[in-house]
């Protein structure tokens, strides 16, 4: 199965931020946000993209964008790494019934049973602007995500002027 294309428009969920909090796509409408599918929370590569994004967040709030990590791995988990690595975006936890949202968006590798590692830039209307699948173990970087985001705002700009 493919990873959704751009154009598509981008499937609604609710996963689990915290043990006990939730967050959905639609909290962000108005806003870009990105979607960072990754295999596993303490995986070396997954750890370096991981990283990189998090490194990367003031640029990505200048282009009025919401990272939002998603792996199959539980909330607990989640939370250990987050706080051991300091990451200050939400890793969103697609663990019950596990890999549904990957499924809807075509990044379920269901012979492992995680998350491929896929990339996706959706906009303000809820709809995919740009989309990557990397080989699980490359990370991706960011230069993808940089070009839509900075093409979305420049749009944006000319619209306004």
């Amino acid at each position: 199965m493919a990873i959704l294309n751009a154009g598509t428009v981008a499937p609604a969920f609710t996963l689990h931020s915290t043990p006990d909090q939730s967050l959905s796509l639609s909290d962000f409408k108005g806003r870009n946000v990105v979607l960072a599918f990754y295999p596993a929370d303490w995986s070396p590569v997954c750890g370096d993209q991981l990283a990189l994004y998090n490194e990367l967040l003031p640029e990505f709030s200048k282009l009025d964008a919401q990272l939002l990590g998603i792996s199959v791995d539980g909330a607990w988990c989640h939370a250990a790494l987050a706080k051991d690595r300091h990451y200050h975006f939400p890793l969103l936890a697609d663990f019950e019934p596990k890999g549904a949202v990957a499924r809807l968006y075509g990044a379920y590798e269901d012979k492992g049973g995680v998350a491929e590692r896929a990339l996706f830039v959706v906009d303000g209307d809820g709809v995919i602007r740009w989309s990557y699948l990397s080989p699980m173990g490359v990370n991706p970087g960011a230069d993808g995500i940089l070009k839509a985001l900075e093409s979305m705002h420049a749009a944006t700009t000319e619209h306004a002027s």
